[in-house]
């Protein structure tokens, strides 16, 4: 599907559908052998996150997930994929046993942000999070990151410092979401539409800035409408890549890293200028 054939807030709404295929779902469909692992080691489990350790094609690897729920019970034990710091530490600490154990890690991502509320952030929620950013930059292990639904600020942010970043076709990926623009920028809530289409927040918009790796099919409708038939493109390109990954050595990969979100830094420094 382009994206350029519907407004960017059509794909915003598909992006939140309440029947669109969470992490458990690709998890399940996806890997073999998943086992979860649970905890930060620190205050508690976090349900927004979901991971632990799997394979696919006969290579082990770690899955970390956003987790959204698919009925109220489930969306309020994961708060709605609003991750808290427990959550984000838990992520890390399965990402360093990665590289400890030499398994590529898969991070799926759909969260409407990072949860604010004080109790996050007396737990010192941006800490947890730009220590994500600053170890999964030189996490040595393959880290492939894909956005399947919304990818709202620094909570998105905090899993997708990979190597292959790629979205989903009716995905979103952004700084803060339409709503949140429209009310900062122009004090208007209703202008939120044209805020969509201001941020240039769709996989097309951040495929074309160079932002994102590459975009990742499913129907026009959502991948709820063909939910294994997503799973399946899905795969298929984890596969390719992880043959393509595991061959670099550990420092060539970290290098690459490094150089791939050096040059997205240069090129925001540009257009503000």
């Amino acid at each position: 599907m382009n994206s350029k054939e519907v407004k960017a807030w059509d794909i915003v709404e598909i992006a939140r559908h309440k029947d669109r295929p969470n992490a458990k779902f690709y998890i399940e469909n996806i890997f073999d052998d998943f086992i979860e692992l649970h905890g930060d080691r620190n205050f508690r489990d976090d349900r927004a996150i979901i991971g632990g350790i799997a394979s696919i094609d006969g290579i082990n690897v770690t899955v970390i997930g956003v987790n959204k729920g698919k009925n109220v019970k489930e969306n309020l034990d994961a708060n709605f994929g609003m991750v808290h710091p427990e959550g984000y530490r838990k992520a890390l600490r399965l990402m360093k046993q990665a590289e400890k154990f030499n398994r590529p890690v898969i991070c799926f991502v759909d969260t409407p942000g990072a949860f604010c509320g004080i109790g996050a952030e007396e737990r010192g929620q941006g800490q947890a999070i730009a220590q994500n950013l600053m170890e999964m930059s030189r996490l040595k292990t393959p880290v492939i990151s894909i956005i399947t639904g919304e990818g709202g600020s620094g909570g998105a942010l905090g899993l997708s410092v990979s190597d292959r970043v790629y979205m989903l076709d009716n995905s979103i990926y952004s700084i803060l979401s339409p709503e949140g623009f429209a009310s900062i920028l122009w004090k208007d809530p209703s202008r939120t539409k044209e805020a969509a289409e201001v941020m240039k927040i769709t996989a097309l918009d951040l495929m074309n800035l160079g932002i994102i790796d590459g975009i990742i099919s499913e129907p026009k409708e959502g991948a709820h409408t063909e939910p294994s038939f997503v799973a399946n493109n899905i795969k298929d390109l984890i596969k390719k890549d992880l043959n393509d990954l595991i061959d670099i050595s550990k420092e060539d990969l970290v290098e690459a890293r490094y150089l791939k979100f050096r040059r997205m830094g240069n090129f925001y420094q540009y257009i503000n200028k």
